[in-house]
């Protein structure tokens, strides 16, 4: 992995969420209730601004039908 800070490697992991939340046909509204989360988290987690938790990944992935490296490692 390129070494990123930790604010650039948020953002694209909040990019790549958005892709596959909307590959996947998921409103961040929809993709919230599955995780029983507020909207503003998705919100949040999509464009950098938060971390999210190793159990929210795991259960993120669940509900997107994709494999955690697909979020955390870069497309390249």
């Amino acid at each position: 992995m390129a070494n990123i800070s930790n604010k650039e490697f948020l953002k694209n992991f909040g990019n790549r969420l958005r892709k596959h939340r909307v590959l996947n046909g998921f409103t961040q509204a929809q993709l919230a209730s599955e995780l029983n989360v507020e909207i503003s988290q998705i919100s949040r987690i999509e464009r950098g601004l938060i971390n999210t938790s190793v159990v929210n990944l795991y259960k993120i992935c669940e509900t997107l039908g994709i494999s955690p490296k697909v979020l955390i490692f870069d497309d390249n």
